[in-house]
């Protein structure tokens, strides 16, 4: 589809159905295996099931919030490289979308209430960044992928030690989260000053709150 020139209408028809897909449907199914299938299961006590529900939901909440951003990116970048970029990585971010659904379900839980709020607002902002300039958009992408490895790592940190599965999947995401982080740094993207980074971690802050517990 994205072969072709799209009109206005199949544009929006698109976005409205990637957005229900992502905000609705069941795990997508991803291109690589999810590294939680090559470990093997542990007894957890039902307060360490608990936390590992809640922090994997703030992961694919993070993922969902993704997908909105690079949507939204991709939609109103200027350059067709740019606009590809965009697209690639929200591929790429399918798999981590799909792995921490299955886990979620693998632990009993469900993922947050709050998801099409977030997508909603991921989108917003991604597309506002691309309207403004393809630099923009890509420093936004760079700064917020550092938001989310920070996260991850505070979350492995955190993952009772032996619920192995979940700590696979957040291991693989930051390897992946790093190398996109870099790759729209090196593409040309602004690098953001302190004072926006704070605001964003604020922001990302009451995010994970908010899909942690609902």
């Amino acid at each position: 589809m994205y072969n072709r020139k799209l009109s206005v209408l199949d544009q929006i028809i698109t976005q409205i159905d990637d957005a229900l897909r992502t905000v609705s449907s069941d795990a997508p199914l991803p291109e690589r295996p999810s590294p939680a299938h090559s470990v093997d299961d542990a007894e957890l006590t039902q307060s360490e099931r608990e936390r590992a529900i809640g922090l994997m939901r703030v992961n694919h909440t993070g993922e969902i919030c993704a997908q909105a951003l690079y949507q939204g990116q991709a939609l109103t970048a200027k350059l067709p490289d740019v606009r590809e970029q965009m697209k690639e990585a929200a591929s790429e971010e399918i798999d981590h979308l799909a792995w921490c659904e299955n886990r979620i379900n693998d632990l009993g839980g469900r993922t947050s209430l709050l998801n099409p709020v977030f997508y909603a607002l991921s989108f917003g902002m991604g597309a506002s960044a691309g309207i403004v300039s393809d630099k923009l958009s890509l420093g936004f992408v760079a700064a917020t992928e550092d938001q989310v490895c920070d996260h991850l790592q505070s979350h492995l940190e955190q993952l009772p030690k032996e619920d192995l599965k979940s700590r696979a999947v957040v291991e693989e995401m930051l390897a992946d989260e790093e190398r996109h982080a870099q790759a729209a740094l090196d593409a040309g993207g602004y690098d953001f000053p302190t004072p926006v980074k704070r605001f964003m971690t604020l922001v990302s802050t009451i995010m994970t709150k908010g899909s942690y517990r609902i």
